[in-house]
């Protein structure tokens, strides 16, 4: 296998230099298909919406232009997205990724591609607590939180609206496992009571008897960390037709309008969050998306801030090598240096190759932490008129 993931020496030279780049690639590593897919329908244009804006800036890198290059990490098939990520670098020879989007074939991806081949990636959903520590040698980085806060984010929500005693599913793997930990801990530190916290798996025809698990063991509400295109809406409606709860908590993964869409009034009453905030930057965002996407769905704003900080970071290096601005992506990143927000990248390309600094606030209201992660803002939502509705910040 080392063949294959071995990047060749003439790849990684034509990323090397800037002086002779007149179109500089990068990658938009998502699930195009597979359980995200109504997510990854706005988490996509959000990224190439900022790579659109720098490339027409004309002053990117001496006048070099940027290009997207989708490839689909499926979500669930970590051998997919490594082949997938392997393809970007060697036969597309993108400069930077843009995700994964899903824990597990980041991880993947990470480990298998982007570690050995010298490649920076920047996810804008990957939220799994073990990315916190996993070995990187400085080349990941994301704009999500990590679930390690949005445990506690959930905990709270629930034990606001007076709940005490869930049962809860998830997804079996890296996001639900890591999701579901995080949350059990902090609800029970809280004083709360989890009846049952039991894996679900993708794709079954029949959830009768999961939800029959769920419904023994008791609880006021059921906890879904699952998937809002597969295995996630599939508990819910078992739930419903047999009666067994009729208030769900939706994290993350479960948040989207296809979600409502496809269940209707009965979700009416439900409740979650998701990364999001009601910052000066999300509001231009959406001003820059205009009809062509919905620019408050989950990660959108967090897929344009991965994309701009990569054409930013190499603004800052004067390289599109990722030896050289991975360096920078925390310093572009952060203060001090003048804010920067959605429909800026032009002014913040012309401070940079000045020699000024930036603090990229972006459309998420962009804060990395430790290793590189956002240190977190949340959208609380509810199901009102089979519909989301935004009822506060956290």
């Amino acid at each position: 296998m080392k063949h294959i993931l071995k990047t060749t020496a003439a790849a990684l030279a034509l990323t090397a230099g800037v002086a002779s780049a007149e179109d500089v690639k990068l990658g938009v590593f998502l699930g195009f298909t597979g359980p995200l897919e109504s997510l990854v329908a706005n988490m996509a244009p959000g990224a190439e919406t900022a790579i659109t804006e720098v490339s027409e800036s004309g002053k990117f890198m001496g006048g070099s232009t940027v290009t997207a290059v989708r490839a689909d990490t499926t979500c669930i098939d970590s051998a997919a997205a490594t082949a997938a990520a392997e393809r970007l670098i060697t036969s597309d020879k993108v400069s930077g990724i843009v995700g994964g989007d899903c824990s597990g074939v980041t991880t993947a991806a990470l480990t298998n591609v982007a570690l050995p081949n010298g490649m920076v990636m920047i996810s804008p959903s990957a939220t799994s607590p073990a990315l916190s520590t996993v070995e990187d040698n400085g080349l990941f980085f994301r704009t999500a939180p990590s679930d390690a806060r949005q445990g506690v984010v959930m905990s709270d929500i629930i034990m606001d609206r007076g709940f005490k005693e869930v049962a809860l599913t998830y997804t079996n793997n890296d996001y639900g496992k890591g999701l579901a930990d995080a949350f059990q801990a902090a609800f029970e530190a809280a004083g709360g009571k989890v009846t049952i916290s039991t894996p679900h798996e993708d794709g079954k025809a029949d959830y009768s008897a999961e939800v029959g698990a769920l419904q023994s063991a008791g609880g006021e509400i059921l906890v879904v960390a699952g998937y809002l295109d597969q295995g996630g809406k599939g508990i819910i409606q078992a739930s419903l037709d047999t009666d067994a709860f009729d208030t769900f908590v939706l994290p993350d993964g479960m948040v989207g309008d296809a979600l409502p869409e496809a269940i209707g009034d009965d979700l009416n009453g439900s409740f979650g969050q998701a990364p999001g905030s009601d910052s000066e930057g999300a509001g231009k965002l959406v001003e820059l998306a205009g009809d062509a996407y919905n620019a408050t769905s989950p990660f959108s704003a967090e897929s344009y801030d991965a994309a701009a900080l990569i054409m930013l970071a190499m603004q800052a290096a004067n390289s599109t090598d990722p030896a050289a601005y991975k360096e920078k992506v925390m310093d572009v990143a952060n203060a001090p240096g003048e804010k920067i927000l959605p429909g800026e990248l032009g002014k913040a390309l012309d401070i940079l190759a000045a020699g000024g600094e930036i603090d990229y606030v972006g459309a998420s209201n962009v804060e990395l932490i430790g290793a590189g992660e956002s240190a977190g803002n949340y959208r609380e939502i509810e199901i009102k008129d089979a519909a989301l509705s935004t009822v506060g910040y956290r």
